[in-house]
């Protein structure tokens, strides 16, 4: 088996990193992110808030993810003997991550409101069902969507009528599920008064019944339900994707915590939290094979009032391009940027997704890649703003987030951690700058400080929010504090 590629951290014994603890001194941490292409591994010291090393692997799907585990943790252990006892804690997004289909009523409520929640859970929503119709056309089939698509969902969220309506569309979505024969897993997020009834329909299939997401109209709580599909991913998932067969795959199960997308946006809240005087905070990971931007922003009292939205913004969003990614989806990216002199380099990396640049050609079109999808994720997330005549005159109109303001860009992924110098700069072209957004009105980040996740500290952020709250923080302000950033004006 190929070695891991191993990074040094800070040196635990550097009297001019991180001082002081309330936590115990001296413990470690393993937290393991296992990517749908290369596994990351970073040993923390909880105490210090600091990464002593940082290793990876390609991710050994073809075997035992848990191969690819093996060969971080030895190499963590070559630079730091303790790491073998340290304890382990991973995310997963290995095998496809978390495919979510959402059952709601109707699509501009309680089904947009799902799909919302299912992308802030970590999920990959692969369908959106309205059995209240949308009026625009057909709904998809629910049997087809649950029973014939490939891969086929991992959970079904299922959402509908806010608390004390009408219970009847989502007792009836609940019955259209059990008809299509659905036999997984159930997150119901729906009208809490048709609770019982609906845990009645759905029998003995595994299912966690959660807050309304939406209680009231204008009204998205997705709290309750992120926390229901976090524990049916660990619970149902993670150990039925075959990703490992070491005792039973029971070994892999006890490593992970989430989904890493999931895990990540916890990460950034923990960021959020740190920037101070930066304020608004957007991270985009460019991965193999989707692009996920996370946001986390104060909203604009005059944009997110109840008149404005059916379902109301959220502070904290995340997006997931299927379509965007450096190797499992590059053909698609190259197809949608118009890029098609790039076509036969796209797909030789479809075909190898544990495809390394070597040369200088080689780092041009990863870079090409990577800013195409950088910039059409982005773009997805903020939306625009127009000027529009109505009634009372002219009035501004947006979609999406708007990401004008933000004052810290996160970037990551294996094309920025192992590009050239320089990298971040060029992959963010057209995307931040206060020019960028002007050619259609896009809410693109104009100004802000821009630093690079070299060592993916935010999905051990994520990880170690709840066991090690104090780590977590100070890991967070390392990011800041210790990594390379740049400005990015044009």
């Amino acid at each position: 088996m190929p070695s891991a590629d191993v990074t040094p951290g800070a040196d635990p014994t550097d009297p001019h990193g991180p001082a002081g603890s309330d936590l115990a001194g001296g413990a470690l941490v393993v937290c393991v992110d296992v990517g749908s292409t290369f596994t990351k591994a970073s040993l923390v010291d909880v105490a210090r808030g600091c990464v002593v090393a940082a290793a990876e692997h390609p991710t050994t799907i073809a075997t035992d993810v848990l191969d690819g585990y093996d060969a971080c943790l030895a190499d963590l252990v070559a630079h730091e003997p303790r790491a073998a006892t340290a304890e382990v804690l991973a995310c997963s997004s290995a095998g496809g991550g978390l495919r979510i289909a959402v059952v709601g009523n109707e699509a501009l409520v309680t089904a947009e409101a799902g799909r919302r929640v299912a992308l802030s859970s970590g999920g990959r929503v692969v369908a959106v069902v309205a059995v209240g119709g949308t009026g625009r056309g057909p709904e998809p089939d629910l049997e087809t969507v649950l029973g014939h698509t490939s891969p086929p969902p991992d959970l079904v969220l299922l959402t509908g009528g806010t608390d004390g309506g009408n219970s009847e569309m989502l007792l009836a979505a609940t019955q259209q599920v059990v008809e299509a024969g659905w036999a997984g897993p159930v997150v119901v997020a729906g009208n809490s008064e048709a609770a019982d009834e609906v845990s009645r329909l759905l029998g003995d299939r595994p299912h966690v019944v959660a807050d309304n997401v939406v209680p009231q109209i204008g009204v998205l709580r997705p709290e309750g339900a992120r926390a229901a599909i976090r524990e049916v991913f660990l619970r149902h998932v993670i150990g039925g994707k075959g990703l490992s067969s070491r005792d039973e795959g029971r070994s892999f199960q006890a490593m992970v915590r989430g989904a890493t997308p999931d895990v990540v946006l916890t990460g950034v809240e923990v960021l959020a939290e740190e920037v101070g005087d930066l304020g608004d905070v957007v991270v985009v990971d460019v991965g193999g094979a989707t692009t996920d931007v996370h946001s986390v922003v104060e909203l604009d009292p005059e944009t997110g009032g109840l008149g404005r939205d059916v379902v109301a913004p959220t502070p904290r969003t995340r997006t997931v391009e299927g379509d965007l990614g450096m190797r499992w989806s590059a053909v698609s990216t190259v197809e949608v940027a118009g890029l098609g002199f790039l076509a036969e380099q796209a797909a030789a990396r479809a075909s190898e997704p544990s495809y390394l640049p070597l040369t200088d050609a080689d780092h041009d079109v990863d870079e090409a890649i990577a800013r195409a999808a950088t910039g059409l994720a982005v773009r997805r997330h903020a939306g625009r703003s127009a000027v529009v005549l109505g009634p009372g005159g002219r009035v501004v109109e947006r979609s999406g987030v708007d990401l004008r303001k933000v004052g810290l860009v996160v970037v990551s992924g294996g094309v920025l951690r192992h590009g050239r110098a320089g990298v971040a700069a060029r992959v963010l072209q057209g995307t931040i700058g206060t020019e960028a957004g002007r050619d259609g009105g896009w809410q693109l980040p104009e100004a802000p400080r821009v630093v690079v996740d070299s060592d993916y500290v935010l999905a051990a952020v994520g990880l170690l929010a709840e066991h090690s709250p104090v780590a977590a923080r100070r890991l967070a302000r390392s990011l800041l504090e210790g990594a390379a950033d740049l400005r990015v004006t044009t």
